[in-house]
């Protein structure tokens, strides 16, 4: 087992496995950091235009909640990519209180370079398995990810 905690049997095997998945999902993305060359988006900042490139404009709690991220973090990211010229914030013409954030055509482009080189990298990190474990680990962590407790 992956742990020296002393529970029940159940207990440790769900420690165990808690561990080995927080700690593969660090080990890529530590992995695909270092891969980024030094003038790259951030990780979040890559979610953020991600996000936006794939699903058009959002506000910014649409953003936080795809991205899994609170609304204050996210202010931060969208305010420096906004600093760096990738995003724009507007306010919605129905409510005046909402920002809508969009990519610049600046930030359209970016995204076209980084994609492709993104997806190359995260096919290399996960060609250790097969097809058939790839659809496993998808529904897997899914199930873990939707999983409701009361």
């Amino acid at each position: 087992m992956g742990t020296k905690y002393e529970g029940t049997d159940h207990e440790q095997l769900a420690l165990s496995a808690y561990i080995n998945l927080v700690r593969a999902a660090e080990s890529i993305l530590s992995r695909l950091n270092q891969r980024r060359s030094p003038n790259a988006l951030t990780l979040r900042q890559y979610m953020v235009m991600d996000a936006l490139y794939f699903l058009g404009p959002l506000s910014q709690k649409e953003i936080g909640i795809k991205v899994l991220k609170s609304d204050g973090n996210i202010t931060m990211v969208v305010k420096n990519l906004e600093r760096d010229g990738l995003v724009c914030r507007e306010r919605r013409p129905e409510d005046q209180r909402t920002m809508t954030v969009r990519l610049t055509p600046k930030g359209q482009h970016r995204m076209e370079e980084l994609v492709p080189q993104r997806l190359k990298s995260i096919v290399e990190e996960m060609a250790v398995l097969s097809p058939k474990e790839l659809r496993m680990l998808r529904m897997l962590c899914r199930m873990v990810g939707k999983a409701k407790r009361d």
